[in-house]
């Protein structure tokens, strides 16, 4: 069997163990692999181009995020989420990014504002012109920004595990063959609506909106 290559790993700046997780964590994000994917060390050696200790390393760490499961006989694999985890994660999902919306709205500057409006605008152009994957990482970026910008470090600590999962499972709804054609409609709408209130400077109605908007990205999972 071939091995794919993953990311490529720079081996130079972070350390490689930290290379590996990143790699292994976005190919998992952006789906190249794949829920149920099992996961094998010998594979993972040679497409990283790393130590079989740095892989076990690697996997330990995106096992505590919850990104992977160890089976027993059976080994790593990455993780799928029940119903009711997809309830619960999005659920907490709407709180905290609501939150960052909020005190987006209320701290933003002109740039800062500016530069939410752009990201807004290339994952509005992206669904339009059905580009899921380019759509994928514009509305990475412009929840990246909220929460950047919404400069709270207990914010963000809380927020990074969860956006690692929750990014994932954007990218299987997004291109999953069964998804509905409404929902590329409906999630520019939630954009605009997120956009509109925080250039208003609108607080409540932000939160409000990035709310509904997580709500709707349970349903299409579900």
């Amino acid at each position: 069997m071939s091995v794919v290559p993953l990311l490529e790993i720079a081996k130079h700046a972070a350390p490689l163990r930290q290379q590996a997780e990143s790699a292994l964590r976005q190919a998992i994000v952006d789906g190249q692999l794949r829920p149920g994917q099992r996961l094998t060390e010998r594979e993972l050696t040679v497409s990283l181009g790393v130590s079989r200790t740095l892989v076990r390393e690697a996997l330990r760490q995106l096992e505590s995020e919850g990104l992977i499961s160890v089976i027993p006989n059976r080994g790593p694999i990455v993780r799928e989420l029940s119903a009711d985890e997809i309830e619960d994660l999005y659920a907490i999902r709407a709180v905290l990014e609501g939150l960052a919306a909020r005190r987006f709205a209320e701290k933003a500057d002109d740039e800062s504002l500016r530069l939410l409006g752009e990201t807004a605008a290339d994952a509005i152009s992206a669904y339009e012109a059905g580009e899921p994957v380019r759509a994928l990482e514009a509305k990475n970026r412009f929840y990246d920004l909220l929460v950047a910008v919404a400069d709270s470090q207990s914010l963000s600590t809380m927020l990074a595990t969860l956006h690692s999962r929750i990014k994932q499972w954007r990218a299987v709804g997004m291109t999953h063959p069964q998804r509905s054609p409404a929902r590329s409609q409906e999630a520019i709408d939630g954009l605009h609506a997120i956009w509109s209130a925080i250039g208003r400077r609108d607080a409540a109605a932000a939160e409000a909106a990035t709310r509904d908007e997580a709500r709707r990205g349970a349903a299409e999972l579900m």
